[in-house]
């Protein structure tokens, strides 16, 4: 198996960096080989199972997903299975000032001749280590643009 890992310091508290990091809806955003997500309403919790498209230069695999670990705000590990058989594990640390450390640490391993071709194609797009740094740096403007709209003034409704 193939491990990589990511880690950097989120100017915001944890909670609001796992309201956006444990959304898996937000994968097709952060990640450009992710197609969709088919997640329940309810949200995640520990056994709870959803499942992932990915497109490999046109070629689209469901990729099932289970929730192994579940404890908000600070960690969460999911399992993928088929295609691309890897453990995900999400964890954040808190740090002074309403600072945190976002970690993902990601065990992966692609199998069959699918699973080669989608290597061959994460590969293209400059691996896995350059993937998963994008993604959370994509995480990370979605983190800030949530804490905008959240510190933004309420407009009231005119009186017209």
């Amino acid at each position: 198996m193939t491990s990589v890992e990511y880690s950097v310091e989120v100017d915001a508290p944890p909670e609001d960096v796992w309201a956006v990091t444990s959304d898996p809806r937000g994968l097709p955003a952060w990640e450009r080989l992710i197609e969709s997500v088919a997640a329940p309403a309810g949200g995640l919790g520990p056994g709870v199972r959803f499942t992932v498209t990915m497109s490999f230069a046109g070629v689209r695999a469901t990729v099932p997903c289970v929730v192994r670990e579940w404890e908000p705000p600070w960690r969460s590990v999911v399992g993928l299975d088929g295609l691309l058989v890897a453990t995900v594990a999400t964890s954040v640390a808190s740090l002074p000032f309403d600072r945190s450390v976002l970690r993902h640490e990601v065990q992966y391993v692609f199998k069959g001749p699918l699973g080669s071709f989608a290597a061959a194609s994460l590969r293209a797009i400059g691996g896995a280590e350059y993937a998963l740094r994008r993604g959370t740096d994509a995480q990370l403007r979605a983190i800030a643009a949530n804490r905008r709209r959240a510190k933004a003034p309420k407009r009231r409704p005119s009186k017209d």
